[in-house]
């Protein structure tokens, strides 16, 4: 289970929910429904993102030589079954007991995110064979930097959440662009098979750019910082443009949140510090 909701990909998650925070102005109004919230977006929630993920893509994971490790699990059939259970386990309970506990917006929210994650994955909407709509259900990776405010009753998130919604999507497309022959050859359509791996690192290149232009008025060293690891990363594939190259800056775009996410932790800290 641990293997499956892939550890290194937890800052997805849990680094947005702690953004949110950071974003609000009250760093030290950790309440309860926020600590449930931070406890159920490690394994739980990363659980249902990429467990139902890995049920699904069985024929397209057994071609991928990435999988099988800290990438993704590969399955086999005898574990569907003890892993949708467990899965559904994990991850009702917390459901029931965060809508005891969250105001009902940031409920409906989170079960927003919830459920494109599963629309992405599962029949019959399987919005991964759906090529560009693929890209934009993972927006559902930003929606949890919204919840602190709406929990706490605080400003919003406008400009980080619109420019975090930019970053999935292109994030989304320059990760697949690996996983094009394996997907290819399962028959499975995506917006990286469709555009090819160049198109693809043009196609992520216009997200990340659109990502920085929003987060520009509000942290312009934030927004430097995503166009320095971000664009470049999407510039080095359209350079060499093969899955193999894909592949290779995969480890860059996993600690990309992590650099981009310091950058601008440092700075709300330093804010919230000074009182600002």
């Amino acid at each position: 289970m641990l293997t499956v909701s892939r550890p290194a990909l937890w800052i997805n998650t849990v680094g947005t929910l702690a953004t949110g925070l950071w974003l609000t102005g009250h760093l030290y109004r950790l309440d309860a429904s926020l600590l449930a919230l931070l406890v159920y977006l490690t394994l739980p929630f990363n659980l249902l993102i990429y467990g139902l993920n890995d049920l699904s893509d069985r024929e397209e994971d057994a071609r991928s030589s990435r999988k099988g490790g800290w990438q993704g699990a590969r399955l086999t059939p005898a574990e569907v079954s003890p892993l949708l259970c467990s899965t559904l386990l994990l991850n009702a309970p917390f459901l029931v007991g965060l809508a005891l506990l969250l105001p009902l917006k940031a409920m409906l929210l989170l079960l927003g995110s919830a459920g494109l994650f599963a629309a992405y994955s599962l029949p019959p909407l399987r919005l991964k064979t759906r090529p560009v709509l693929d890209g934009l259900s993972n927006v559902s990776y930003a929606l949890p930097l919204a919840l602190p405010a709406l929990v706490l009753g605080a400003q919003g998130t406008g400009a980080p959440l619109l420019a975090l919604m930019a970053y999935s999507v292109g994030k989304h497309a320059f990760d697949a662009a690996q996983d094009i022959p394996a997907d290819r050859s399962a028959g499975t359509h995506t917006v990286a098979t469709t555009l090819g791996v160049r198109g693809t690192a043009r196609y992520a290149l216009v997200w990340f750019l659109l990502a920085g232009v929003c987060l520009w008025p509000v942290s312009r060293l934030t927004a430097l910082a995503l166009w320095l690891t971000c664009t470049g990363m999407a510039l080095a594939l359209h350079t060499r443009p093969t899955s193999q190259r894909a592949s290779e800056l995969y480890p860059l775009s996993i600690v990309t949140p992590w650099i981009v996410g310091a950058v601008a932790g440092v700075q709300l800290v330093a804010r919230l510090v000074r009182g600002g």
